[in-house]
């Protein structure tokens, strides 16, 4: 391995094997110690590379950085692999709640409910341990209710670069 561009991608397709959250290029010109811009290229040239050769992984850009993901055309075969697949889906409500939060952040529990008309305090506390939102901090009136919005997680499972990607809401 003399050609350093090819040791150069090696590195950075190993840096994505392993990376459990997307990995923005400058944290990876960083680790490389080599101009973003050129990191940029690479990834890039991956990217073309795996749609090009039809791989079962693909490299997307999503949350602020780039992520390996299995190809959408061969999810039946890993569903078969990850048996305890159906019981990681999301609940109607989960579902509704996390629209609620996504479009309405900062948003209180409070509000949730007063929205979906029903106290939605277990299906919060489940997108919390999933990791699809966070705490955002509190808000500023009689309590202090804590203010939820999405995580970094949630755009990577819904496969978005940032919230302005989200559908427009109908009237």
């Amino acid at each position: 391995m003399s050609d350093p561009n090819v040791r150069l991608r090696g590195i950075i397709e190993s840096l994505l094997f392993v990376s459990d959250q997307p990995l923005s290029a400058a944290k990876i010109s960083q680790i490389v110690e080599v101009g973003e811009g050129e990191v940029v290229q690479i990834l890039e040239d991956l990217a073309n590379e795996y749609r090009r050769d039809d791989r079962g992984y693909q490299l997307r850009q999503v949350a602020g950085g780039y992520r390996l993901y299995s190809h959408a055309a061969y999810s039946p075969y890993i569903e078969k692999l990850l048996l305890s697949f159906d019981h990681r889906r999301l609940t109607q409500a989960a579902l509704e709640t996390l629209a609620i939060i996504a479009y309405k952040q900062p948003v209180t529990r409070v509000e949730i409910a007063a929205i979906r008309g029903v106290n939605s305090d277990g299906v919060v506390n489940t997108l919390l341990n999933r990791d699809l939102i966070r705490e955002l901090g509190r808000q500023d009136t009689p309590g202090q209710p804590i203010l939820y919005g999405t995580s970094t997680r949630f755009l990577e499972a819904f496969g978005l670069r940032g919230l302005d990607e989200l559908p427009p809401l109908d009237d």
